[in-house]
């Protein structure tokens, strides 16, 4: 049920750099792909009630309890049920499914969740179903995805909906309690309520090809199935998006930061996809130990492994072996730091690129382009 991936990156196409293997912990994909039963027909009709409902906490601004953050957010909290199908060695199809956890976020319906959640052997599924804590389900249809960030959102056409309240991670302590709350295993009878604390910030998950940086690390229980559900702070407020966990390790989970979520969602909601700046190079990550095996001038920063002909980079005269560290005002220190810098700047700007070559610091320009599609 984990998707293990392990991520190698080799630098090559220059004499200046020899061939490097760079092994990253072996992270777990926290979706539940393959599990679970047959998806439920879509249905929007509550099933009659059989007991008065619980009363549903109020956000105060003051701690809650355990137990009143998981009234708050039970119904802001979907299953996510995925159905697909891939051809076996004859070429006859195999039908695939899995399930996932998703957050309401408003009342147009519109759902976080993870995009490996809404893929099955890579590809969109070609069926999803969300199921409300009512039990009501709706078929979802898929809004856009950002897999740079393992970010999703989806839509269903529902009413009466509970979103639920965002936070803010720049207030958010270490040490503080957290609650992750998903469909783990997809076990029978709602979501699963783990509690821990938040073990550091600011992590950046390696998992090929991209680095997704200012996670949230946190020792709560996760497992698959728990793929896009919120990590939720004392106050109710959903900090960070569940993404992943470290398969070697006792209790170490990841979740995306709400605060890199926020306006990538809702540029997804507002256009369908996350525009970002194209520079049309390859790079790898420069840590400490690769700058000390290869005697480069620092070490943090995006080696360039290729250079794609007539890009923005070609044209600004980046080459194969040149190390970035800094693209307009923001320092680059990896391949997460060169997404968000592309983020924030988009096709059409000239920024400053900083780079080393040969030992010897250099600037230059590059304008930007849209991403070929």
């Amino acid at each position: 049920m984990e998707a293990e991936v392990q991520r190698s990156r080799r630098l090559a196409g220059s004499l200046l750099w020899p061939v490097l293997l760079i092994v990253v912990l072996a992270l777990s994909a926290c979706d539940g792909e393959g599990g679970g039963g047959a998806t439920p027909e879509p249905t929007n009709t509550s099933p009659a009630a059989t007991a008065s409902p619980e009363a549903v906490p109020t956000r105060s601004g003051q701690d809650l309890s355990i137990p009143d953050i998981v009234r708050l957010m039970r119904p802001s909290v979907v299953r996510v049920q995925t159905e697909g199908a891939r051809l076996d060695i004859l070429g006859r199809p195999v039908p695939t499914q899995g399930v996932g956890t998703g957050v309401i976020i408003d009342d147009e319906g519109h759902i976080i969740t993870n995009n490996h959640v809404v893929r099955l052997d890579g590809s969109l599924a070609s069926r999803i179903v969300v199921t409300l804590s009512d039990d009501r389900t709706f078929s979802a249809e898929v809004v856009g995805t950002d897999p740079p960030t393992d970010l999703a959102v989806l839509k269903i056409d529902a009413t009466d909906l509970a979103p639920a309240e965002l936070g803010d991670v720049s207030r958010l302590e270490v040490g503080e309690d957290v609650v992750a709350i998903g469909y783990a295993l997809d076990l029978p009878g709602g979501p699963t309520v783990t509690r821990g604390v938040v073990s550091a910030k600011g992590r950046v998950i390696e998992e090929s090809p991209y680095s997704i940086v200012d996670a949230i690390q946190t020792d709560a229980s996760i497992n698959p199935g728990n793929s896009g559900g919120p990590l939720v702070n004392l106050h109710g407020e959903v900090v960070g998006i569940t993404t992943a966990i470290i398969g070697q390790a006792q209790n170490i989970g990841f979740s995306i930061s709400i605060d890199l979520a926020k306006p990538l969602v809702q540029e997804i909601i507002d256009s369908g996809m996350v525009s970002r700046g194209f520079l049309g190079v390859s790079v790898v990550d420069v840590t400490p130990s690769v700058a000390a095996s290869i005697d480069l001038p620092v070490d943090s920063g995006v080696g360039v492994a290729a250079v794609e002909p007539g890009s923005p980079a070609d044209q600004a005269g980046l080459r194969v072996s040149d190390v970035i560290v800094r693209l307009g005002d923001l320092d680059i220190t990896n391949s997460g730091g060169l997404l968000q810098a592309l983020t924030k700047f988009r096709a059409g700007d000239t920024v400053a690129v900083v780079f080393y070559r040969d030992s010897q610091q250099q600037q230059g320009e590059v304008t930007l382009t849209e991403r070929p599609r």
